[in-house]
């Protein structure tokens, strides 16, 4: 399946799925948003599917929201693990395949090197919790992209807060003893574009290259923005005030090794998309 095939993308409108339709052919691209299609609703989806037989669903509903999913594990549930069993459920009535959504919160952040995609899995927090469950909702057939610390120019993420908060010249306290890749929704919908044309299935990590901590990334967004970088200062996780109810893994470094594997590049260090990133985010 490669040149022109029809693609449907749960959660429209999310920061990830507005860069996802740029990369697919817009003829024979369908994004719903939680409006048009909520996918929990396994009757919703199947109508879905049945009308607009796509060749490939991509599913970037979700909830979220970390800290929220610890007091509402029943919501939860049903958007992160429920939603894409429902999606799976139908595709198999249509031919489909299914590229689902996923994050580094499904491991438990403790190991001390990079995960790489056949590690143990062993989540910590609700929200870690359901989407491993919709990780294991897939088929063989099926393509499971594990990102982390997702930001973009669309929706809300850390790095339009540090960019607002540079701006207003606020003082903003950020830990250094999570450590990740920052990675740009850009770089991951390109990704996703060739593994869907390649018609890879499996799990990958699919992340911008670089791993920093919070406190060091927005030392480095404060850095090109040319603002003084001592606007930010360095806290661990216990100082945080208020406490987070969710746990957070300590390391969500994620190799990209199948991608290698698979002959294609990594996304870039994000320090290279950084620049253009603020730039659009400035005009």
């Amino acid at each position: 399946m490669t040149g022109r095939h029809r693609v449907l993308i749960t959660g429209g409108h999310g920061q990830l799925s507005t860069d996802l339709i740029q990369v697919f052919d817009p003829a024979d691209t369908i994004a719903l948003n939680h409006e048009t299609l909520d996918i929990s609703k396994a009757q919703e989806v199947e109508a879905a599917l049945l009308h607009y037989k796509p060749e490939v669903v991509i599913n970037t509903a979700a909830l979220t929201d970390v800290d929220g999913c610890e007091g509402n594990a029943a919501q939860a549930r049903l958007v992160n693990s429920q939603g894409p069993q429902n999606l799976v459920t139908a595709a198999q009535r249509t031919g489909t395949r299914v590229v689902q959504i996923s994050t580094d919160y499904v491991f438990d952040g403790t190991l001390d090197r990079p995960y790489i995609e056949s590690d143990r899995t062993n989540p910590q927090s609700i929200y870690g919790q359901t989407k491993l469950e919709g990780e294991l909702a897939m088929r063989e057939e099926d393509l499971v992209i594990r990102t982390s610390w997702l930001c973009g120019i669309h929706g809300s993420n850390i790095l339009k807060t540090i960019v607002g908060l540079a701006h207003r010249q606020k003082p903003m306290s950020f830990v250094n003893d999570q450590i990740g890749h920052p990675s740009f929704t850009k770089d991951i919908a390109d990704t996703i574009q060739q593994l869907v044309e390649l018609q890879a299935h499996g799990i990958f990590h699919v992340t911008n290259q670089g791993p920093v901590s919070w406190y060091e990334f927005a030392q480095t967004v404060l850095d090109l923005m040319g603002q003084p970088i001592n606007q930010v200062t360095s806290i661990t996780t216990e100082e945080l005030d208020p406490p987070r109810p969710a746990p957070r893994p300590a390391n969500s470094v994620l190799k990209n090794a199948a991608l290698v594997t698979a002959g294609l590049a990594p996304p870039p260090d994000f320090r290279e998309t950084l620049p253009e990133l603020l730039e659009a985010l400035r005009e």
